[in-house]
């Protein structure tokens, strides 16, 4: 792989668009006035387990997925959506018990992948149905966080695979 390649790869929002951009469109969609529904304990009850955290976010987006009226427009995005939604956890879990450097980063790079797939199904299902953008602002700011979350962990252990010889190969986690 080239290095311009590489770079392009390692940039955590995607090779083609531009974050700045994609920021200020979320921004202006969103709004930026509410909490997140996830997690609505206090600072010193905050749950910092990400295996929990990502299974209340796959519950609330069930709940959210609950409160959409049903029609030929809402139910490919409400499939959608709850399967994006209960997949960060699930991918979360397979990455957390990865036995390679490799398996690990591409389970934690699905998790972030569907995140964003979250945040988008959110954003179609407002479009459906406008009187829930409360709601679902409260689970596309969990959504952002836990991509940003996820974002870091992997840029992070790709600079640490760098770090190793290239021969080495992919080893397993000791």
């Amino acid at each position: 792989m080239r290095k311009n390649d590489e770079a392009r790869m390692t940039n955590d929002e995607g090779m083609t668009k531009s974050g700045d951009m994609r920021e200020d469109f979320d921004d202006a969609f969103w709004n930026r006035a509410t909490t997140s529904i996830v997690r609505e304990e206090s600072e010193k009850e905050r749950v910092y387990d990400l295996e929990e955290r990502t299974a209340r976010f796959g519950e609330a987006v069930i709940d959210f997925a609950k409160s959409i009226p049903q029609d030929a427009v809402t139910n490919r995005i409400i499939s959608q959506l709850v399967g994006a939604g209960t997949s960060v956890g699930a991918n979360y879990v397979e990455a957390d018990d990865a036995v390679s450097k490799k398996e690990f980063l591409k389970s934690i790079g699905t998790s972030k992948k569907e995140t964003r797939e979250v945040k988008h199904f959110l954003r179609m299902a407002v479009r459906a149905v406008p009187e829930l953008k409360p709601e679902a602002r409260k689970l596309w700011l969990e959504a952002r966080e836990l991509h940003l979350i996820f974002s870091k962990i992997w840029r992070s252990c790709c600079r640490f695979c760098k770090r190793d010889s290239p021969t080495r190969g992919d080893e397993s986690f000791d």
